[in-house]
């Protein structure tokens, strides 16, 4: 995939969004990569085997664009913006339909166990359950603040909250909490991501940390946080911190992925509690990252975070969202 490996070249996707990029998604059938912006559209391409990209679609929200996810048949992309509306992007008709609303922007949203229901996390502090072949929420939940990040593997949903609280949910039960605990990290969370063997999730926080946690108590063992996107020696104090933005599990091999405002990427193994590879840093943060169906592909989008809020953005800086090439040797796991 992506040419000749070899040489280790990431490739530029073409016509990027001209704002802030918010997230990444790759298809689950397909080499469909979509994109959400502060210039609130939804962007999607076709990435070619050698590496090239084809712009196939763009649908806008009547706000910032915020989160975006496929369907598990790849027939589908929901996407949800601060305009406080879930909309769904149907691949065959190329046309974009509302599915849900909420009382302030939608941060996140995941599929959930099939075609037909989504959930979707905000800042009015409630996450929905949307049957889509209906107009109302199936379900709501109350949260204890307004949702930063989300995301779900098979049955088990985890939810971040604004005052550090994580919940999780079994979608057997999906609106009471099997479990709810105050994050392990001290600062804000910026993104929670689940394993993809099951039984557990990392969450990533503004201060160059992660967290890795399984979901049974009774396993505590395994549960630990390290630091990184740091310059200098970690256990300097001048060292400079930089936020989490991005936790990307492999499909295949359940390493994962870091992303920060450092502008840097790294593979981990967190089975054996090791680095497995560090890239070169790009010119500015990392905003969003995604593995593609089969782990071959990285992308990742280099576009302001807002770490630096209002006054750090800059009107000459290029978004651009790169493909990496991951070689086995780079993700694969290693041995204790």
């Amino acid at each position: 995939m992506l040419g000749n490996q070899n040489q280790q070249k990431d490739f530029e996707v073409t016509a990027p969004p001209s704002d802030g990029i918010s997230d990444l998604a790759f298809s689950k059938t397909s080499d469909l990569l979509a994109a959400t912006s502060w210039n609130n559209e939804v962007r999607i391409w076709e990435v070619m085997p050698d590496g090239s990209t084809v712009a196939k679609a763009m649908y806008s929200h009547e706000a910032p664009a915020l989160t975006c996810q496929w369907s598990a048949d790849g027939s589908k992309l929901a996407s949800g913006g601060a305009d406080s509306a879930g909309r769904l992007f149907d691949v065959t008709t190329g046309q974009p339909t509302q599915f849900a609303k909420h009382d302030a922007p939608i941060k996140s949203l995941r599929w959930i166990d099939g075609p037909n229901i989504v959930a979707t996390g905000s800042w009015d502090k409630t996450i929905k359950y949307w049957d889509l072949r209906q107009q109302s929420p199936v379900s709501s939940v109350a949260l204890s603040d307004r949702l930063y990040s989300m995301d779900t593997h098979n049955s088990l949903l985890v939810a971040a909250m604004a005052d550090r609280q994580i919940s999780m949910y079994d979608m057997s039960n999906p609106t009471v909490p099997f479990r709810t605990m105050e994050s392990p990290l001290k600062m804000q969370t910026r993104v929670v991501s689940c394993f993809t063997t099951g039984g557990g999730f990392a969450v990533g926080s503004i201060e160059g940390r992660v967290a890795i946690q399984y979901t049974d108590v009774k396993d505590t063992q395994g549960n630990f946080s390290f630091k990184c996107h740091r310059d200098g020696a970690p256990a300097a104090r001048d060292s400079s911190v930089y936020a989490v933005n991005a936790i990307s599990f492999h499909p295949i091999f359940g390493t994962f992925a870091t992303a920060g405002s450092d502008g840097g990427f790294t593979f981990w193994d967190k089975d054996s509690k090791q680095k497995l590879k560090v890239f070169n840093k790009q010119p500015g943060p990392i905003s969003c990252a995604s593995f593609n169906r089969n782990g071959s592909i990285y992308a990742y989008a280099v576009s302001y975070d807002w770490s630096k809020g209002y006054t750090g953005a800059s009107t000459d800086f290029k978004n651009n969202i790169m493909l990496c090439p991951v070689l086995e040797t780079d993700i694969k796991p290693r041995k204790k």
